[in-house]
């Protein structure tokens, strides 16, 4: 990943730099005020069971039943019932009248490398047997006057804009649009889109050099809640892409905005000695 730093999709250093307590000037106290601790249990309770469900750490996608959850947590059917409630509302678990409660969905998890493109997965299967784009452009186009500097390129330059719905299995979980430059643009236009972005440039050819992502967050507006299946005003990530040739030169600079309950990003760091 570039040290450089992609500074064409960061805040500007004066936000950067502007000390938090003079952005937030609320006390720790004031935000200890807020909520009864019966609500904080329930906040708590939703966190632990929905990381357990998200980790797959119930076999079948079983949970447990109400009493082994109010035994296992010291908590009550009431703050139970509540954290079960919320986990339904977003759609994560189901619950079902003599049956139990059953996880409905099974998130895509990845190293952040493998989700930068630098390295293709350890488990191929979870792209190749589940994931698939949904074309929704894919034509030549003069580069973004916003996007020429990034590029080294003047204004009027071609590129490809490749615009695309992930999907895993039946479920939306992703709309990226990309910009990419000529000749590798040229190497995507009569490749068959089969599986993930990914694989599309490696069965055209197009070798990777390095990739960034900047990440933050934006409210689905109606068209992209639509796509992707959720509530308009829904949070979705978003992500700020680029990825340079192996000489150093960018290609290709992409917009994805991701349902976050669909894909799990998994990285790793150690403290130096």
């Amino acid at each position: 990943m570039s040290r450089g730093g992609n500074n064409c999709f960061l805040a500007s250093p004066g936000m950067v730099n502007v000390p938090i307590r003079q952005r937030v000037p609320m006390r720790e106290r004031e935000f200890r005020r807020r909520g009864s601790e019966r609500e904080h249990e329930v906040r708590r309770l939703r966190d632990l069971i929905r990381s357990a469900v998200l980790a797959g750490a119930y076999p079948g996608g079983h949970l447990p039943s109400e009493a082994e959850l109010m035994t296992g947590h010291g908590a009550t059917r009431a703050t139970v019932r509540t954290a079960l409630a919320m986990l339904r509302a977003e759609g994560l678990i189901e619950r079902t009248q003599g049956i139990g409660t059953h996880a409905v969905m099974a998130p895509v998890r990845a190293d952040m490398e493998e989700a930068l493109g630098v390295l293709r997965p350890a488990n191929p299967a979870l792209f190749t047997t589940g994931t698939r784009p949904q074309l929704l452009d894919r034509s030549t186009v003069p580069v973004p006057e916003t996007l020429t500097g990034w590029l080294r390129v003047p204004p009027g330059t071609p590129c490809l804009r490749l615009e695309y719905v992930s999907v895993i299995g039946e479920q939306p979980f992703a709309i990226a649009t990309n910009y990419v430059l000529f000749p590798e643009a040229g190497r995507l236009l009569d490749v068959p889109f089969r599986v993930d972005w990914y694989t599309l440039l490696a069965e055209a050819g197009v070798v990777l050099g390095e990739s960034e992502f900047v990440m933050d967050s934006v409210l689905a507006d109606e068209l992209s809640a639509s796509l992707l299946s959720v509530a308009v005003g829904s949070a979705l990530l978003a992500m700020d892409q680029t990825i340079t040739s192996p000489d150093g030169r960018v290609f290709n600079v992409a917009f994805i905005r991701m349902r976050t309950d669909r894909y799990r990003f998994v990285t790793h760091a150690r403290a130096p000695l």
